[in-house]
């Protein structure tokens, strides 16, 4: 059985940070990933953060950090932001931070100017992570700078290896119709961190037809596009099969934007899934 450390996002608390602690708990998880605006209320006592995660038998996997590294009247802006969240981590003994690109997302999405100047921003604040002893790992996101193959390929080629490290989210990959399990191997020296969710069956076509203008309602747009592991089209066997291969050993973090049930009954099911269908424990 594979032995990877399983965290679970608060994303889908929203701002009930208790009630998630709490959830967690009692789901059996053992990490968590809150926003950084509820961990950073510790920000002058991290200790009190640890104390508030240990009662409930958590520790802390990484916070989301990031920023509009593509606009370089930001990048001061940005990278102190991030040292922040670094400083605040290397504080805890944690040593991921997730680097999610700005939006909204341009027509026709970043150019090669604006790819080049988030490349320079983000190795900027991955470098200075770093020397506080804290892995910036870079996320692909819908919606954002950073979306496509192409634009993942260029800031990977753009940065810095030895300092800017990436974070596969499944469900983000899948739905800008990138071959996740290819993704893994061409970047696997560089991966130190993992979003895991599911894609709502029909969500692809419909972004295909809002990129083409169309108008072809299925009845579902309003519905969330992520949803609960083993509810939507995403293959996890070559996924799980790519990781083996590559022999990724680091952090999985299950992550639910909205429930359309409860929170917990949302991680419930993707708790049992990633126990009975992936061989992994939480």
């Amino acid at each position: 059985m594979p032995g990877n450390p399983i965290s679970c996002h608060l994303i889908t608390w929203g701002e009930h940070f208790d009630q998630g602690l709490s959830e967690l708990e009692e789901l059996g998880f053992h990490a968590c990933e809150p926003f950084p605006r509820n961990a950073l209320t510790y920000e002058q006592r991290p200790n009190a953060l640890q104390e508030v995660l240990a009662a409930h038998h958590l520790r802390l996997s990484a916070l989301y950090g990031g920023g509009r590294f593509g606009d370089p009247q930001r990048r001061d802006e940005i990278v102190a932001y991030n040292t922040r969240l670094a400083r605040f981590l290397a504080a805890l003994g944690v040593e991921r931070l997730v680097f999610g690109p700005g939006g909204p997302r341009t027509p026709g999405g970043s150019t090669a100017e604006e790819l080049r100047e988030a490349a320079t921003t983000i190795n900027e604040a991955a470098r200075a992570c770093y020397d506080l002893g804290v892995l910036a790992c870079v996320h692909p996101h819908l919606g954002t700078e950073i979306e496509s193959e192409p634009e993942i390929d260029t800031i990977m080629e753009l940065t810095d290896p030895r300092y800017v490290f990436f974070c596969p989210d499944t469900a983000h990959l899948t739905a800008a119709e990138i071959d996740v399990p290819r993704l893994i191997r061409r970047y696997s020296e560089r991966m130190r961190y993992m979003h895991i969710k599911d894609l709502r069956a029909g969500a692809i076509e419909e972004r295909r037809s809002q990129k083409a203008g169309l108008k072809v309602e299925s009845g579902t747009e309003s519905l969330p596009i992520f949803c609960e592991l083993g509810y939507g089209v995403i293959d996890y066997g070559p996924i799980m099969q790519a990781l083996q291969e590559v022999d990724y050993t680091d952090w999985i973090t299950v992550e639910i934007d909205v429930s359309l049930m409860t929170p917990k009954e949302s991680l419930r099911i993707c708790r049992d899934y990633v126990q009975e269908q992936l061989g992994l424990q939480v």
